[in-house]
C-alpha cells in the first residue's frame, strides 16, 4: 500500500502531521506493507533565497498584523507541537526558499533516503534554526544523513532534480491540493492537514479494509 505525502520542509503543520501519521502507521497491523513517498511543495515558490525579516516580521507583512499579533499566531502551532514531542524555536528559523531542499529531498529518495532528508530539513528549520537555503548547510545534511557530500553538492550546484520538484508541484495542482501537509493513501483517500494520528490509523484500516475487498 503506497502513501504519498505532498508536504513543504519550511511548514510547521507538515512536520507535526509526519509526527502524528507516523504515530498511526506504527499502530497499524500492517506497517510493513506500507511504502511512503514524499512529495515536493513549496509554500512560496516565489521565496528568496534568504529573506531579511524572521518568521514574526515575514507573518506580520504578509497578514497585516503586528509583530505580537504574529507571535500571538505562532503561539498555537508551537504548543501543538509540543503534544507531538516537538520543540520549535520559532526565533531561530531563517526565512526564506525551500526549493533546494527539496531538490536534495528527491536526490536523497534514489538512494531510499527520502524520509531520513525530510525529517533532518524539518530539524533544521524548527529546531536548529539553520538555513535550509544555504547548500554549505545542505551538504553537511546530507553527509548526516549518510548521503555522499560531494554527489550532493554537485548535484546542487546544477539544477538536477528540479524536474522532478515540478513534477510533484504539477502533480499536486492536478488533483487540487491547495495546503500541506496533503497525504493520499493508495490513489483511494486524501487525507489533508495535521489529523490526529486516530483519523491516520483510521484512515489507514479503511484503505487496507478496501484494498483486499478488490
Amino acid at each position: 500500500m503506497k502513501i504519498q505525502i505532498w508536504s513543504d520542509v519550511v511548514c510547521p503543520y507538515c512536520y507535526i502531521g509526519k509526527r502524528e501519521f507516523e504515530k498511526a502507521l506504527a499502530q497499524f497491523p500492517h506497517r510493513d506493507q506500507v511504502e511512503v513517498e514524499w512529495k515536493s511543495f513549496e509554500l512560496d515558490r516565489d521565496a528568496p533565497v534568504r529573506s531579511p525579516d524572521d518568521m514574526y516580521d515575514h507573518l506580520a507583512k504578509k497578514y497585516g498584523r503586528t509583530r505580537d499579533q504574529a507571535k500571538e499566531m505562532v503561539r498555537g502551532v508551537v504548543d501543538r507541537a509540543r503534544t507531538v514531542g516537538l520543540e520549535y524555536n520559532m526565533e531561530k528559523a531563517v526565512m526564506g526558499s525551500s526549493f533546494d531542499a527539496h531538490r536534495l529531498i528527491q536526490f536523497a529518495k534514489t538512494k531510499g533516503l527520502g524520509d531520513a532528508a525530510e525529517e533532518r530539513l524539518f530539524k533544521a528549520h524548527f529546531v536548529l534554526g539553520e538555513h535550509i537555503g544555504d547548500k554549505s548547510v545542505l551538504r553537511a545534511i546530507a553527509e548526516e544523513i549518510g548521503l555522499d557530500g560531494n554527489e550532493a553538492a554537485e548535484m546542487l550546484a546544477g539544477d538536477a532534480f528540479t524536474e522532478a520538484v515540478e513534477a510533484d508541484e504539477y502533480e499536486a495542482q492536478q488533483i487540487g491540493v491547495r495546503g500541506v501537509p496533503f497525504f493520499v493513501l493508495d490513489d483511494r483517500y486524501a487525507v489533508s492537514g495535521a489529523q490526529a494520528s486516530e483519523h491516520f490509523l483510521s484512515a489507514l484500516n479503511q484503505t487496507w479494509q478496501e484494498r483486499q475487498a478488490v
